[in-house]
């Protein structure tokens, strides 16, 4: 298993923090807002005497309701047999892959993309085929000639992410009915990692693979709660999917793990009665956070960050010679008033060696506040860097 972008340099924050430090975490998607109240609510008043095994889909009661939340997104969906409850989006994408490829499949991935994708696909012993997408496109869905470059005999799907994590792209509808007739002309599965469908900006529309006609035995559509109501920490995600058998086989992954968390389900179900106006307050903030973070970053020498049309994460190319290594060195060597910035590099993020080299993914999940000063720090962490 290859170690986490994103989680790898977290013993040198550690020590920069036992030294004094303060440290502006921007290197993994942990929003600092609020989760829902009704959520919450749920859970603290929950009157469970015995913390009992749900069924192994997930309960009942969460499947039904949830087909109201899925039917306000322009999304059908069966509560019996087109969705299972996944101890977060992690297992339902973990699941799908062993659902769907056999070892030694190969499926192809717009990189740079979710780096947890390279780590359930060693898990699952699928291949990945990259297909780069670039900075100064903004990271848009690379021609589908590369994509066709790519497909051989071993070729079983394509996984994208939308709004994309790490890049903050947002797929349009265009390109989604391009890698639809790529889909159907090789029958190839598609997953998609849609997690991020309430955050997307600038009133670009959000289009689901689950709304391309004609291609539903070949979707799989992967979701979690945890960033739609900041409950990462909840564990709760769906596979979902009109393909009987791609969900007979995930039901009996799912059942081997026994049951999705009791209590996640308990505060998801809640959750789906979130008011509007928690999500319009959310977005908002999002935005204004994004428009700082890169007009910001894109002001500093030798900077490019292309402005992400969803998700809260931008990609921002540096003036370095080394995302790992720069990025360690602002955690274990540099301090600008005793504080510093962690990023999570870039390479972790892409599947081709050498790629990403000189480029760091930054979550704008902290209060502007702190962004600032974490900005300031990297700024000056900049100059200090390739002075040495």
């Amino acid at each position: 298993m290859p170690a986490s972008p994103i989680r790898k340099l977290v013993p040198y924050a550690e020590k920069a923090k036992k030294a004094g430090r303060i440290v502006y975490h921007l290197n993994i998607g942990q929003p600092d807002i609020e989760t829902p109240e009704v959520m919450l609510n749920a859970i603290k008043t929950a009157t469970i005497k015995t913390i009992e095994y749900s069924h192994s889909a997930g309960n009942d009661s969460y499947r039904r309701k949830l087909v109201g939340y899925y039917k306000a997104c322009n999304i059908g969906i069966d509560p019996e047999k087109d969705i299972i409850i996944t101890t977060g989006g992690s297992e339902a994408l973990l699941i799908a892959m062993m659902s769907c490829f056999d070892p030694g499949d190969e499926v192809i991935i717009p990189e740079p993309f979710y780096a947890n994708y390279n780590g359930f696909a060693n898990a699952a012993d699928v291949i990945v085929k990259p297909v780069r997408s670039y900075i100064e496109t903004g990271f848009s869905l690379p021609a589908i000639a590369e994509f066709e470059k790519r497909i051989n005999p071993k070729t079983r799907g394509i996984i994208i992410c939308n709004p994309g994590n790490p890049t903050g792209c947002l797929y349009t509808r265009a390109e989604l009915e391009l890698l639809k007739a790529l889909v159907l002309k090789y029958d190839l599965f598609l997953l998609a990692d849609e997690v991020y469908r309430e955050f997307c900006y600038d009133g670009k529309e959000f289009v689901s693979v689950m709304h391309l006609a004609g291609i539903e035995s070949n979707v799989v559509l992967l979701d979690s709660i945890s960033k739609r109501y900041s409950a990462c920490g909840a564990r709760i995600g769906a596979l979902i999917s009109k393909n009987s058998d791609v969900m007979n086989a995930a039901l009996r992954f799912a059942q081997a793990r026994l049951s999705p968390p009791t209590y996640g389900q308990i505060g998801a179900e809640a959750a789906i009665d979130t008011p509007a106006e928690y999500f319009r307050k959310v977005k908002e903030e999002y935005i204004e956070r994004r428009d700082y973070v890169v007009e910001t970053l894109n002001k500093m020498e030798g900077v490019l960050c292309p402005k992400p049309s969803g998700a809260f994460y931008c990609i921002a190319r540096l003036p370095i010679d080394d995302a790992d290594k720069f990025c360690q060195w602002l955690l274990e060597s540099f301090n600008h008033n005793n504080q510093t910035v962690m990023l999570a590099p870039a390479t972790g993020f892409y599947s081709t060696p050498g790629a990403g080299i000189n480029e760091v993914r930054i979550a704008y999940v902290l209060k502007k506040e702190s962004l600032k000063k974490a900005l300031e720090c990297l700024e000056v962490g900049l100059k200090v860097y390739n002075k040495n």
